[in-house]
């Protein structure tokens, strides 16, 4: 198992894999294939090009394509908060508000998603106060 499947899930499926890989591309400055990235963080080289595209769609990273491909950061690691990570990778669209409730099961349903949806705001603010930069300059060792 590698580092970063180890611990309690929290969050979005892939948000620490992310992480690991946004940390990997910023400490070699340079385009790495995925096939590349994944051998680092023991994992797919499939499963990472999955999440890969929803870290492209939010410009974190730019993916260039045909032999000499890979993906590289779009932006310096400072200017990547986890808050934009979580964000990318987090394929929820939040909570379904049903305003037309009749049962007392739905109307607990829809206050546990009121409760959840307000949670998941706060953790997206706590996180934008940390970035790539910050957890690199917090790790000593960037050997996988």
């Amino acid at each position: 198992m590698s580092a970063a499947n180890k611990g309690i899930p929290i969050g979005p499926p892939h948000f620490k894999i992310a992480v690991h890989a946004l940390v990997w591309l910023a400490k070699n400055n340079s385009i790495l294939s995925s096939a590349m990235i994944a051998s680092q963080l023991d994992t797919h080289a499939t499963f990472l090009r999955r999440f890969m595209q929803s870290l492209t769609v939010a410009g974190i990273v730019e993916s260039k394509g045909g032999r000499e491909g890979g993906y590289i950061l779009n932006k310096p690691a400072h200017l990547i908060s986890l808050g934009d990570v979580y964000l990318a990778v987090n394929t929820g669209t939040g909570p379904e508000l049903n305003v037309n409730c009749n049962k007392a099961s739905e109307q607990l349903d829809l206050e546990i998603e009121k409760i959840l949806f307000e949670s998941e705001k706060e953790t997206i603010e706590y996180l934008k106060q940390f970035t790539i930069s910050d957890l690199m300059n917090k790790i000593d060792d960037f050997s996988y």
